[in-house]
């Protein structure tokens, strides 16, 4: 298992573990563009790949503009093992190396990404959105955090 940063040519493998997932799934595949996806990781934050067997099955997109994380998934086939925890704890310790402004993310309610959220130490602000929970990680927060999870 590698992470490294992502790269130009990771797009389309990116779009594949994005398009893979079963829960906060996206109503039409076109509207996360490579060309979005390029914005957000070279104009707007950085992003992250996890490769196993030269295959990306997990990445995750900080987005400095607007404080938020735009994305963190991991193909079904893969969960389970830690990669989302690690592509998670990257992005959070490059993001507040860049800024201590707060982060945040929406997820939809009842799914397993909202149980990692919470265990990772997120908060519940409000919702986002169509319905989804709007969670926000502090500076001081991560920082100081003792999170198993983190780790």
């Amino acid at each position: 298992m590698i992470i490294r940063e992502a790269q130009l040519k990771d797009i389309s493998q990116i779009q594949i573990v994005r398009n893979s997932v079963k829960e906060n799934t996206l109503s039409d595949p076109n509207l996360v563009t490579d060309k979005d996806c390029e914005e957000f990781l070279f104009n707007r934050g950085k992003g992250w790949i996890c490769e196993v067997n030269d295959k990306i099955v997990g990445f995750s997109i900080v987005d400095l503009m607007e404080n938020n994380i735009w994305a963190l998934f991991l193909h079904p086939d893969f969960e389970k093992q830690g990669i989302g925890r690690k592509l998670h704890n990257i992005m959070l310790d490059w993001y507040f190396d860049q800024t201590q402004e707060n982060v945040w993310l929406g997820t939809s309610p009842n799914t397993r990404a909202e149980i990692f959220y919470r265990k990772s130490g997120w908060k519940q602000i409000g919702t986002h959105g169509k319905g989804e929970i709007k969670f926000e990680m502090t500076y001081n927060n991560w920082k100081n955090s003792n999170y198993e999870t983190k780790n």
